[in-house]
């Protein structure tokens, strides 16, 4: 009996061959998402002295489609008018970061700390085991505008604190810069959890690219002003979100007015 015929050793060539190489392409593909969440959609509480639109579920705003992205949790954007506010409250085990648009934001907790929030600073408050704390308008005159962020940690139960910064200023038509993460310098607010936050600063016409801190991560633009296009195909306003995985590259190009972006590269 002749010997049994032995199967053919697999050929490096033919192994990346064009047919596989498309395959690799199109399984390497399906990881990539970009998925807009326009302003309009946002969830809203509306009260006397409160406007208050939720990007994700808050509150008594509940939309299963968004609960949140990765560990970032809530974006509020909210407009407090004069004298009013959100009195003392508790959290728990949450990255707390306030950012002012319009305005001025009188905060106050448990800790004895008190600060005025002015645009261009930006305030973290880790609530850890626990915290009591108040964010007023400081006006009795103008309302406030801001955005109110909130960021699971990679820790729970730490010791609370606060932190409250002036961030880099504008000196270029088109800018990014580091403002919280776990590894900041001047300029910057640290947060307790793996998650890097930048603010994006464009011209109309200017370009700018931003590489994620790998190509396993994911990022959330939300716009806090102005317009602009995302991966130079995605153009967003004031309001909208932009959730993205699959990229390692992101590009930004200024689109009719100013735009103001904050960008969450996440785990």
């Amino acid at each position: 009996m002749g010997a049994l015929a032995q199967p053919p050793l697999p050929d490096q060539k033919a192994a990346s061959s064009p047919t596989l190489a498309k395959i690799e392409k199109v399984l390497k593909n399906k990881t990539k998402m970009l998925k807009l969440r326009k302003s309009e959609e946002r969830g809203l509480a509306k009260i006397s002295w409160l406007n208050s639109q939720h990007t994700f579920s808050f509150g008594h705003y509940h939309d299963p489609e968004h609960v949140g992205f990765r560990s970032l949790k809530v974006i509020n954007e909210d407009k407090v008018t004069p004298g009013a506010g959100f009195g003392q409250h508790g959290h728990e085990n949450m990255e707390i970061i306030s950012y002012v648009l319009d305005g001025v934001l009188a905060h106050q907790d448990s800790t004895g700390t008190k600060g005025i929030i002015k645009p261009g600073e930006i305030q973290r408050m880790s609530a850890g085991a626990g915290i009591e704390h108040s964010e007023m308008n400081a006006s009795e005159i103008e309302p406030v505008h801001f955005l109110q962020i909130w960021i699971t940690p990679d820790q729970m139960g730490i010791k609370p604190s606060y932190e409250q910064v002036s961030m880099p200023s504008i000196v270029s038509p088109a800018q990014i810069d580091l403002i919280a993460g776990p590894n900041v310098q001047e300029g910057a607010v640290k947060l307790h959890a793996d998650v890097s936050l930048y603010r994006v600063m464009l011209q109309p016409g200017a370009t700018i690219d931003l590489a994620l801190n790998s190509d396993r991560r994911h990022a959330w633009v939300q716009v806090a002003r102005g317009s602009a296009f995302v991966q130079n195909q995605i153009k967003v306003g004031a309001g909208d979100g932009l959730a993205i995985s699959g990229e390692n590259l992101l590009s930004f190009l200024g689109a009719d007015e100013p735009a103001e972006l904050l960008i969450f590269d996440l785990y």
